[in-house]
């Protein structure tokens, strides 16, 4: 039988410069003839190998030695027709005695399918993270590991890793045309092998070397290999949780969210400051959450991200949970614990841009493949980061499976879409000049504004009883609206306006507060043009802004006082509810990502007051159903009087139209108490106080009506009956009738 064929020379100088774009059309099985007599050879690869053996299968016969046809290390073997493709292997004798039995990757054939690469090619292909990136296969009995990657300008695409030292002759990947993708099989591969794509570029024939997009796992920073991982394999427990999900209305329901830096929630001071991991967290942080009753864990990206400093804001890992606080499959515990729990958790998932990381995916293929060339499109000034290109098909699907894998692998509730309003306006934070019109001459970029419908109308579609929420900050009509009546789709929008007024008021001595009730007053009345958190957030307790116990005006007791007022007003106003950690028992501090909140303060009792006030309401907003059954329509809100400027006292009924029960909201928003202060209610009985915020046990002076007053048929307000209060100071009494 003839000992070799001959490879055409160009060929063999593309191979051995590593630009070759088809490599399978050389490497592998190949049909072939020598002079003129057909014949099957197999050519394989190896840089770095002495000799190569070919070993038939699936019985191992005698080894059939591979000729060398290059110096470079390309090897060929003429084998009998019959041999068992692809299940041969190579027993590969490298320079130093090292002996490695492998299976050839190109004796395997590309798996993708036409339809897969049509779907991707569309934008539709909603499940592509169970198929691009890494994913463990077994094919024909020999498993290993399928990698496949988007790089449509590439002249070739190699996978690096350990196993092959990083060198991107070694493993060149199969170029599929015109969809832009690249695939390769490799065999044998075991689970948590580390690896790249190394990239040559067509401009410049350079040489990037990228970390898998797709990627399901990462390296702990400054480390910024891909991991090959199979998250099949974790067994989930929360059937009940997610069954009773699917018939979950958010709009109806209590919902009420802490919101979480992973990361600085709770350190380890004696192990040199360490995070919690993710199993730590799920023994402390949950039940933590659960006992202040909380519905909701609300958690700043866990999105595998290079910078602390960035929050998880600025991602590389739009599929990996962050390796900080452990493995994949813990966070998928951690997740499953706080169901168990009966804890819902919502991820902070920031779409918005993606920083410049020479390993991510900023200039990916030597283009700008995921963003726009033009920085009036491309370049995010505000955060010095890459805007993503929402008009692409491809990148609109590697958004939406980002948002849509972490619903289905990780089983979380919610998505909280990160600076929204950047997404929605061409010229947000731009000057004149620097931004470029829509084609129909707008500053709304279509491209996005299309993503996110798109986005809510799978997330609603596909995994009932999950939500979005929308950071944005502008007068964008219809953000929670459905996309059939023109709005974005989102269940919920955090309710900015709110935010800022309230803070605003608070933190204005109350002797001026008497000019400015329109501010606590104004925000009814675009109350119910959206579903709206009121949100008390991270971005309220940083840069300089000071927290919200240090915002409050007054000496010590008056700054605790004005807290638990602005925490009364907060769950008792129509509206879903979100604090951010350490608001709760009242941080002194500003939030710094790299340290622990101050838990020394529970140990002083005005701190423990918070708790308990936190706790308290908590457990009132979810029990009684006036306080969120109709929190984002008329017929759930009532106002009684706003008009007492002089007294800055302001009164209000939150209503349950299912049972017709209401619940009667006082407001004093000064240090001076109120005796005999009379208000207009609807019914006639006793009206027990269900929460006074100056009570005792919460740190205040415990002035109150005893527990309750009784209504005299005396009409006030345009109501039919009255109440003479005791109004404690700077304090939110909420009151309920019991009917005789």
């Amino acid at each position: 039988m003839p000992s070799h064929t001959e490879v055409p020379t160009e060929d063999l100088d593309r191979l051995m410069a590593g630009t070759h774009w088809n490599p399978r059309s050389i490497l592998g099985p190949q049909h072939s003839t020598i002079d003129g007599t057909p014949c099957l050879v197999i050519r394989a690869w190896f840089p770095y190998a002495a000799y190569v053996d070919v070993i038939e299968a699936p019985s191992p016969g005698p080894l059939l030695r591979m000729t060398r046809l290059h110096e470079a290390g390309l090897f060929e073997a003429v084998v009998p027709d019959d041999i068992a493709v692809p299940l041969y292997r190579f027993r590969v004798t490298q320079h130093d005695g090292t002996i490695i039995d492998q299976h050839d990757p190109y004796a395997f054939p590309p798996l993708l399918t036409n339809f897969e690469l049509h779907l991707f090619a569309e934008g539709t292909f909603y499940k592509a993270y169970d198929t691009v990136g890494a994913h463990i296969r077994t094919i024909e009995q020999v498993t290993g590991v399928h990698f496949v990657v988007w790089a449509p300008n590439a002249t070739r695409v190699s996978v690096v890793g350990d196993f092959n030292r990083w060198d991107g002759r070694c493993h060149p990947m199969t170029n599929r045309g015109a969809s832009g993708l690249w695939e390769l099989f490799l065999p044998d591969l075991p689970e948590h092998t580390l690896y790249k794509y190394e990239i040559r570029t067509r401009a410049h024939d350079t040489l990037l070397v990228k970390a898998d997009p797709y990627a399901q796992a990462g390296e702990l920073r400054p480390r910024t290999a891909s991991i090959v991982r199979d998250l099949s394999r974790y067994t989930w427990n929360d059937r009940d949780w997610m069954t009773a999900r699917a018939g979950w209305n958010p709009l109806t329901a209590p919902l009420s969210i802490y919101e979480v830096h992973v990361g600085s929630w709770m350190r380890v001071p004696e192990e040199g400051n360490r995070w919690l991991t993710y199993q730590e967290l799920a023994q402390k942080l949950i039940p933590y959450a659960k006992d202040l009753g909380y519905t909701h864990l609300e958690l700043m990206p866990v999105t595998e991200h290079p910078f602390d400093g960035s929050w998880g804001y600025q991602a590389t890992g739009y599929f990996a949970a962050t390796s900080r606080y452990g493995p994949p499959e813990d966070f998928m515990a951690f997740v499953d614990a706080a169901h168990q729990a009966g804890l819902g958790i919502i991820m902070d998932w920031a779409p918005a841009h993606f920083p410049d990381d020479p390993h991510g995916l900023a200039t990916f293929d030597g283009t700008h493949l995921y963003d726009h060339a033009d920085p009036r499109l491309g370049y995010h000034p505000d955060w010095h980061s890459r805007i993503f290109n929402y008009d692409r098909a491809e990148v609109r699907s590697f958004l939406l499976n980002s948002a849509l894998f972490w619903l289905d692998k990780y089983h979380i509730d919610g998505l909280r879409v990160d600076a929204v309003a950047s997404m929605l306006y061409l010229d947000y934070g731009r000057k004149p000049g620097e931004w470029i019109p829509n084609e129909f001459g707008g500053n709304e970029n279509i491209g996005a504004v299309s993503l996110l419908k798109e986005l809510n109308i799978l997330v609603h579609r596909d995994f009932p009883g999950a939500i979005t929420i929308a950071e944005e900050s502008t007068s964008w009509p219809g953000v929670s609206r459905p996309t059939y009546t023109g709005g974005l789709g989102f269940t919920l929008k955090w309710n900015m306006g709110w935010m800022h007024d309230m803070l605003d008021y608070f933190s204005l001595d109350p002797i001026h507060r008497r000019f400015h009730q329109d501010r606590i007053t104004f925000g009814l009345l675009y109350a119910f043009t959206e579903n709206f958190v009121l949100a008390l957030s991270h971005d309220e307790v940083v840069h300089g802004k000071r927290t919200l116990l240090d915002k409050m005006p007054g000496d010590l007791w008056q700054r605790f006082a004005n807290l638990r007022l602005l925490y009364g007003y907060h769950f008792s106003h129509p509206g879903k509810k979100m604090l951010f950690m350490g608001g709760e028992f009242g941080q002194w501090r500003e939030w710094n990502h790299d340290t622990s909140l101050d838990w020394h303060l529970c140990d002083l009792e005005p701190h423990r007051g918070l708790q308990r006030l936190i706790r308290d309401l908590n457990h009132l907003y979810r029990t009684e159903p006036a306080l969120h059954e109709a929190d984002f329509d008329w017929s759930g809100f009532e106002w009684i009087d706003f008009s007492d400027t002089d007294n800055s006292v302001i009164v209000y009924l939150r209503k349950s139209p299912a049972s017709d029960a209401s619940v009667v909201c006082v407001c004093n928003l000064t240090p001076v108490p109120r005796h005999g202060y009379r208000i207009g209610v609807p019914k006639a009985g006793q009206y027990r106080e269900l929460i006074n915020t100056d009570a005792f046990v919460y740190g205040g002076s415990n002035v109150g009506n005893f527990g309750g007053v009784h209504s005299t048929p005396i009409p006030l307000h345009n109501l039919p009956h009255s109440l003479t209060l005791t109004l404690p100071p700077l304090a939110v009494l909420l009151l309920k009738c019991e009917p005789a």
